[in-house]
């Protein structure tokens, strides 16, 4: 079939994001598209390319883009995979849109542009507000980490979550049903948080909704959660935009202990746990004002600035956030000079052993000093 024949006859609806975000003039890229009435069998002879596992999802042959058939999903146990689905050319649209979280993510688009709209998401986008469809939104634990970073990512729009939303999502939390997720998932989610213009929002509707345990529960630890909301805002405010160094800002305040915990318990990748570290320990050891060489050398030994050079232009970022008395600019150059130095000029004169170390780490501290 031809590009325009392979959609011929078929009843098409843009669905989710795409429709809710051209609705509220903000970016989007990715187009999600659903089929009513057809089949597995329908969609492969039409030359659609099958991926998904779960549910009937399918590649357009031409366009790349995704289409799943309509479907229903039923509860069938505890947690974020507890689901049976269904999915036939009987299901209906309306009987799509209604398995969805957020009402302003069940809006549909016919292809000559106008709306189906059964929940009444376009009138909850004028009110800049975040209300689940149903109450089958208590069936997914995941929904409330959702519906937190939804919040984050449309604060700077005035949206806020529904009185009634928020109960759910409570009930989700004292029922404990958080615990059952996926760690992969809950990292996921929080690191998109992250990345919106207001990622407090995020921790603020877990926290508002008791939803920090079971995973967040150092942020929750007496005093922890200011500072680090407070940490987090500071980064956010300077400018800090990638969310592994966001996430390093946030747990900033924390002790080794409780952010070694966190990392474990969520399972960050090592980018996220090895800078939440290296910050952590910078700032303890660069905070003073005083230009102390024996100081400088001690944190580019800990940090293992010498060999791994590309942490400096990782941190410089944070360190100006965090440590503003210190003179990054004179740091720089001085740690290009003193990295610039190599063994070579001490066993030329017959110097061996341990000795060549010490020669090289006492040059690299006058250097640091500004001695050299």
């Amino acid at each position: 079939m031809n590009a325009s024949s392979v959609l011929d006859g078929l009843e098409v609806y843009l669905v989710g994001g795409a429709v809710r975000d051209r609705l509220l003039g903000y970016p989007y890229s990715d187009h999600d598209w659903v089929v009513v009435g057809s089949s597995v069998d329908e969609m492969l002879a039409r030359g659609f390319i099958q991926v998904g596992r779960d549910f009937p999802v399918f590649l357009h042959p031409n366009s790349n883009e995704e289409y799943a058939l309509a479907r229903t999903e039923r509860k069938t146990g505890r947690g974020y995979n507890g689901f049976e689905v269904y999915a036939s050319p009987q299901v209906t649209l309306t009987q799509d849109l209604e398995r969805r979280d957020l009402t302003i993510n069940a809006i549909a688009e016919r292809l000559d542009g106008s709306l189906v709209d059964p929940f009444g998401g376009a009138e909850d986008i004028k009110a800049r507000r975040l209300r689940h469809v149903g109450p089958a939104f208590v069936e997914d634990p995941l929904r409330v980490l959702r519906l937190a970073r939804f919040a984050a990512r449309y604060a700077h729009l005035g949206f806020c979550p529904a009185t009634s939303t928020l109960t759910l999502c409570q009930q989700l939390a004292h029922a404990g049903e958080l615990s059952e997720l996926a760690a992969e998932r809950v990292q996921q989610e929080t690191f998109k948080a992250l990345s919106e213009q207001q990622p407090g929002r995020y921790f603020n509707v877990l926290r508002d909704v008791d939803g920090l345990a079971p995973w967040f529960l150092e942020l929750a630890e007496e005093g922890c959660y200011e500072r680090c909301l407070s940490s987090l805002a500071q980064a956010v405010a300077a400018g800090i935009d990638g969310n592994v160094a966001r996430w390093a800002a946030l747990v900033l305040p924390l002790a080794d202990e409780q952010r070694s915990a966190l990392a474990e318990r969520l399972k960050l990748p090592n980018e996220a746990r090895d800078l939440a570290r290296l910050l952590a320990l910078s700032v303890a050891c660069l905070k003073s004002p005083e230009w102390d060489a024996d100081r400088l050398l001690e944190w580019c030994n800990s940090v293992d600035i010498w060999r791994k050079p590309e942490r400096w232009n990782t941190l410089l970022p944070l360190l100006k956030v965090f440590t503003p008395l210190l003179d990054t600019h004179t740091l720089g150059a001085r740690l290009e000079r003193a990295r610039a130095l190599t063994p070579r000029k001490w066993v030329e004169q017959g110097i061996k052993g341990k000795q060549v170390g010490e020669y090289l780490s006492h040059a690299r501290r006058a250097v640091l000093a500004g001695e050299a």
